[in-house]
């Protein structure tokens, strides 16, 4: 890695909040589900090949099945043994139907940063498709 290139944990930072994992610039979706696609900044192309976002759709599923395992845990554990079964249901079934969508676009730039930080470690550029060593 060279100097100018960011750490990992500072690509899945920028992931994390909807930036580009390569050099920070924001505005990568013109709305919610859309996505730009090159970097505005640095003119990295988003989408390498097709079905290039399948890793994206399994970052919203680890998601979104991870909050909904936390709220059924806790929800179990708060209030066993008389589980309020309606309740649980009213929480998490908005949540299993609403948060793909709010976690979309998270999902994809999370899923930028997971693919660039994984091939940099291996030395593929980019840019060309082709190992940089």
């Amino acid at each position: 890695m060279s100097p100018t290139e960011p750490s990992r944990l500072r690509m899945l930072g920028r992931g994390a909040t909807r930036r580009c994992p390569r050099c920070g610039a924001g505005k990568l979706f013109h709305h919610w589900f859309t996505m730009v696609p090159t970097c505005p900044r640095c003119g990295m192309k988003f989408e390498r090949e097709p079905g290039y976002w399948t890793g994206a759709i399994a970052i919203n599923t680890i998601i979104i099945g991870g909050l909904f395992t936390i709220v059924l845990v806790v929800t179990m554990i708060l209030t066993v043994p008389d589980i309020p079964w309606v309740t649980v249901l009213m929480l998490v079934i908005p949540l299993m139907t609403i948060g793909p969508m709010i976690v979309y676009p998270f999902s994809k730039t999370l899923w930028l940063a997971v693919d660039l930080g994984f091939l940099q470690r291996l030395g593929i550029n980019w840019d060309e498709g082709r190992s940089s060593k």
